[in-house]
């Protein structure tokens, strides 16, 4: 674990691991937005095949504060840190939030981007009708009403169960949903809720045209990786896809958001075939 200083000043938390190959080296992004670094078991599965770099994003995590939150400024960020690593090419994997911020940064850097990868992203058209339909599918009515109670206003105690009601309904795996969303919950940064905000809003504003002009002009391979048991439907990102001139979809069976922890072999399989394809 070390960090970087920016050209603004802002620090970031950086972490690097893996082995030096002949492969690209991998810069993960996380999610959120507002959030912290949880790739380190992403990174474990990569560990043996390249250079695998971490970091938490300007405002999150053990990273400086900082109240510029634009996507302009998260991709330079992840070309400063590239330059600081001193890499040509790179080949960017974002989760989440992280998949549609590692878009952006190949839109913007072409030059400097090998392969993107968009996993548990989001795609085209209304994907939050379905996103919704399945998360309360998947509460029971008091569950869904405490968590819209607690979203107004809640103690430094309630902050824990909001964050398990948020998150227990990403994971496909019924029997192991809350205790993962637990584990998660108990991560001792606070989330950023202004970065959620400012980013959020941001990004709601690109229309779907916006995004097809966006990813139609990438040329660089782009591989959308997708749990099938995602409350986020995988449709979505199957149409996003088609306008993608060098696209793959892999879709991983009974996995939800997070595909490492419900199905690690199968994504640790498809892991290997994208750094190899």
């Amino acid at each position: 674990m070390s960090s970087v200083r920016l050209s603004d000043g802002t620090r970031l938390r950086t972490w690097t691991t893996g082995t030096p190959t002949a492969r690209p080296p991998v810069v993960l992004l996380h999610g959120g937005p507002g959030l912290w670094d949880y790739l380190e078991p992403v990174a474990a599965m990569l560990d043996d095949l390249t250079v695998v770099h971490r970091f938490d994003q300007r405002g999150c995590g053990s990273s400086d504060p900082s109240e510029l939150q634009t996507m302009r400024r998260l991709q330079d960020d992840i070309d400063e840190l590239r330059q600081h690593w001193d890499h040509e090419q790179i080949i960017v994997l974002g989760h989440s939030f992280g998949a549609r911020l590692a878009l952006t940064y190949a839109a913007a850097h072409p030059q400097y981007v090998v392969k993107v990868g968009h996993f548990s992203g989001v795609g085209l058209g209304d994907w939050h009708t379905p996103y919704y339909e399945e998360r309360n599918r998947r509460m029971t009515p008091e569950q869904l009403e405490r968590l819209i109670a607690l979203q107004t206003s809640r103690s430094p105690e309630e902050e824990t169960e909001f964050r398990v009601l948020s998150w227990f309904t990403d994971h496909a795996d019924r029997e192991h949903a809350w205790q993962w969303a637990s584990e998660d919950a108990a991560v001792p940064h606070p989330i950023n809720f202004a970065a959620n905000r400012a980013l959020s809003t941001e990004i709601n504003a690109y229309s779907d045209q916006d995004l097809i002009a966006l990813v139609a002009g990438l040329p660089m391979p782009v591989w959308l990786v997708h749990g099938t048991g995602d409350p986020r439907p995988a449709s979505a990102v199957q149409v996003l896809a088609r306008h993608i001139p060098q696209h793959e979809v892999r879709l991983i069976e009974g996995a939800g958001h997070s595909p490492w922890r419900e199905r690690p072999d199968a994504f640790r399989q498809v892991l290997k075939e994208f750094l190899a394809g």
